[in-house]
């Protein structure tokens, strides 16, 4: 490797730290929401408030992020957004309460928001034309990946509580253990804030402010002396001919011409998260804690569903140019219809009992004699036992031995449940997760594309505000077997509509693409 591919290798993989922090940032409450709940005794919907709120945030970063980037530069709003980081993780950690907790939180969103769209502008901005896929889909790496090492952490931090070893104590890993969960964060935000000093200013800012010689000098780093001379003048001439455009307006969006286009990116962008993925793996330890497994075996399991969004998500990469969008998309969707009936299947023939022994090896603060009312009777589903449960121990104490009692009193399929959960991951992970933007980056024509982008991209991040807010509450109230069936019953829809409507856009110029679609 030439240091000329070295150096923007090195550029942009620190600039795609900020896909790690975003990844990281949002999947690290899976861990907390069990210790959240009963700290704070919040109900089920502040419970989704907790998990959803960065969503929110990050709509609004979004929305500022790109017009502040092209005033300030998108390294230095990059700058900002890790300072952000840092100051949600530290905050979130020491959060006194549930309010304090949902401030820094959505703090982490704008954070969050402005990394999503500046980190792959900037990348896409440096990167040079032959090497810009490969080094753009860095920063979706670096996210699933955050979103793996997340899982990773929680668990870890969750088995050195354990420890008997002094510096366990000193540092408050057991009491604290979600405190840490949430901190952790600070030390890859800071490392990333640090990292940002040894990046260039973006190549094409530079020239939209006039400032022509120090753009030569960035961009002659990655490619020839000649060649950046000659893409100097012609990202100036670029930016001249879009300084005299009409500006698009949002009416554009929704003209007759362009009809289809808008409808296949809003369906498509919609069904990418009304499956129910980030209940998944935003709630990964809780679902699998609904199994009966354990809170230990729970957090294992999720970091096995991380690890499998992380190989599928490589698996998409490496394949969508050969096999085409259409075919990973049908794949992956009839791929998710089929997991999500099996966890409704799995959880439907599932029974919930305490026997005499499972109630003694119950934790000693629960009143054993309280719960010797419900021995040997047997609940068809989980709704039926934790209410019962409930009744009988307090709602209070019934959510601080939620987890506890799961294990004890559920008798299901385990293993099919985890085959379920890692095949729903997966399918989404070759298919409608990362191909979905590509899709969206070459459906629209090229006068709207920035505004339908951000258009689609803002209903796909309300839907999955949504999924993550009312997950809780769907599992108290409708219980695991329908909530899982509903989400199985949008794929099938999901798959129609991609089979009949979505058109493939593999090898096709994007004037071509506008010819066929845009009447």
């Amino acid at each position: 490797m030439s240091s000329k591919q070295l150096y923007i290798v090195r550029i942009a993989t620190i600039v795609a730290l900020g896909g790690f922090l975003l990844g990281f940032d949002a999947s690290v409450i899976s861990g907390v929401v069990k210790f959240i709940e009963p700290e704070f005794n919040l109900t089920k919907l502040q419970l989704g408030w907790a998990v959803s709120s960065i969503t929110l945030t990050a709509a609004l970063g979004m929305l500022i992020a790109g017009p502040m980037s092209d005033v300030y530069g998108r390294r230095k709003l990059l700058k900002y957004a890790a300072l952000l980081f840092t100051v949600s993780a530290i905050g979130s950690a020491l959060a006194g309460s549930f309010v304090g907790l949902i401030i820094f939180r959505l703090i982490g969103g704008l954070a969050v928001g402005a990394s999503l769209i500046i980190a792959p502008m900037y990348i896409a901005e440096i990167a040079p034309a032959e090497k810009r896929g490969q080094l753009v889909s860095i920063n979706q790496l670096n996210i699933v990946l955050g979103i793996s090492i997340a899982f990773f952490t929680n668990y870890l931090i969750l088995k050195w509580g354990e420890l008997d070893a002094d510096w366990v104590h000193t540092f408050g890993l057991k009491e604290w253990n979600w405190r840490w969960m949430l901190g952790i964060e600070a030390l890859p935000a800071i490392l990333y804030f640090i990292g940002l000093f040894m990046v260039p200013r973006s190549p094409r800012w530079l020239i939209i402010q006039d400032k022509k010689e120090e753009a030569l000098a960035v961009i002659s780093k990655v490619i020839s002396k000649e060649a950046a001379k000659s893409q100097v003048e012609e990202v100036a001439k670029s930016v001249l001919e879009d300084k005299n455009k009409e500006k698009t307006k949002i009416s554009d969006l929704f003209s007759k011409s362009m009809r289809r286009v808008i409808v296949i990116g809003l369906v498509v962008g919609v069904f990418q998260q009304i499956v129910g993925i980030n209940a998944v793996l935003f709630y990964a330890p809780m679902i699998f804690e609904q199994t009966g497994i354990g809170t230990d075996a729970s957090f294992v399991q999720a970091v096995l569903v991380g690890f499998t969004n992380l190989l599928f998500t490589i698996f998409a990469i490496f394949t969508i140019d050969k096999l085409g969008r259409k075919p990973l998309l049908i794949i992956g969707m009839a791929g998710i219809a089929i997991c999500l009936f099996l966890l409704t299947y799995g959880f439907n023939s599932a029974t919930y009992s305490l026997d005499a022994e499972a109630i003694q090896n119950l934790p000693e603060t629960l009143s054993k004699e309280k719960l010797a009312v419900l021995q040997d009777k047997v609940f068809e589903n989980d709704l039926a036992f934790k209410k019962a449960a409930s009744s009988i121990l307090g709602e209070e104490v019934f959510k601080q031995h939620e987890g506890a009692l799961a294990s004890a009193g559920t008798h299901m399929n385990t293993i099919l449940i985890l085959i379920g959960i890692i095949g729903f991951v997966g399918s989404f992970a070759m298919s409608i997760g990362p191909v979905m933007w590509v899709l969206f980056s070459e459906l629209f024509p090229n006068k709207i594309r920035g505004l339908a982008i951000s258009f689609v991209g803002l209903i796909n991040l309300a839907v999955s505000f949504l999924v993550q807010l009312l997950f809780p509450w769907q599992l108290s109230t409708l219980g695991s077997t329908k909530t899982f069936l509903i989400y199985g019953l949008f794929a099938v829809v999901g798959f129609v509509f991609i089979w009949f409507k979505v058109p493939e856009t593999k090898g096709k110029s994007l004037e071509e693409l506008e010819e066929a679609l845009v009447k």
